[in-house]
């Protein structure tokens, strides 16, 4: 039993005429026949009796009417749900960002989203980059942001924007002129619990590893590193978009140190294709 049956039995049983059944569903009357006769040859059910040159309902005809009748509304709900989520009329997105990213650069798309598209539910979780790869995998977020490209051969990493990494310290603790790597090794340093990106990144930048540091801290928020680097604990490499309103303040002072630039990337699964509003998000991203 089809659909397609069932709206044919349905139309003829309004009409109780083949001829005008079909020409409303346009189809010739020989396959508006062949789809009642199916119907009743399959359930060894007669559903019309023949009445000279018009057609009527049985009694079990006139039972499964209401039926049909039913299964096709049930049908043009399911419909009307698939188009709600294709034109984001519904639906929910489940977003998992790296704490930069889901702290500073991704609440405020998320509002245009939401402004753009307010039937969508929107759910953030915020992590390090290796934990929102691990949701991403898991199925647990459709999508994921995170800062520097992830080693994992079942994601894809979309570029999506640009970030500045800076060396800060309190005034009291920042040393006088640009900072040599010798300096360095020689000042305490507060960073990010391992797994973090801007903890590997900021690390790479600085041409250092972790043994030739003075590691004071490692806490596992940028707000937590700011705030101990604020009180004078060591030196952190941060985004700038983390300390800027630190650094306007002056309780924090940019270092002589180039550090460089690290590109945001948008993960989802190869083999899971974005829907509608996984897909919106991503061009709003990549357009902003």
């Amino acid at each position: 039993m089809t659909l397609e049956q069932l709206r044919i039995f349905v139309a003829v049983a309004a009409r109780e005429h083949l001829t005008r059944a079909a020409a409303e569903l346009n189809l010739t009357q020989s396959a508006v026949s062949a789809a009642v006769a199916a119907l009743e040859a399959r359930h060894a059910t007669r559903l019309f009796n023949r009445v000279g040159r018009r057609i009527e309902l049985t009694a079990a005809g006139r039972l499964f009417l209401a039926e049909a009748r039913a299964v096709l509304a049930r049908a043009a709900q399911a419909e009307a749900v698939l188009n709600d989520l294709a034109g984001l009329q519904r639906g929910s997105l489940a977003v998992a960002a790296s704490q930069t990213v889901g702290n500073y650069w991704l609440p405020a798309l998320l509002h245009r989203f939401r402004r753009a598209h307010p039937a969508v539910t929107v759910g953030l979780s915020i992590g390090n980059t290796e934990q929102v790869a691990r949701l991403v995998l898991e199925g647990a977020a459709e999508l994921g942001v995170v800062e520097g490209a992830v080693d994992e051969p079942a994601l894809l990493a979309l570029p999506v924007a640009e970030d500045e990494l800076v060396l800060v310290a309190s005034p009291g603790l920042a040393p006088a002129g640009p900072p040599t790597a010798a300096v360095l090794k020689t000042l305490p340093f507060v960073l990010r619990e391992a797994g973090s990106a801007t903890r590997t990144l900021g690390l790479e930048a600085l041409g250092l590893a972790i043994e030739d540091l003075q590691v004071i801290l490692e806490l596992p928020s940028n707000e937590a590193v700011r705030a101990a680097v604020e009180d004078g604990a060591g030196l952190a490499v941060l985004s700038r978009q983390v300390v800027a309103g630190a650094l306007e303040a002056g309780t924090l002072v940019r270092l002589d140190r180039e550090v460089g630039r690290r590109r945001f990337y948008a993960l989802h699964h190869k083999e899971r294709r974005p829907e509608a509003a996984a897909a919106a998000l991503l061009e709003l991203m990549q357009g902003a």
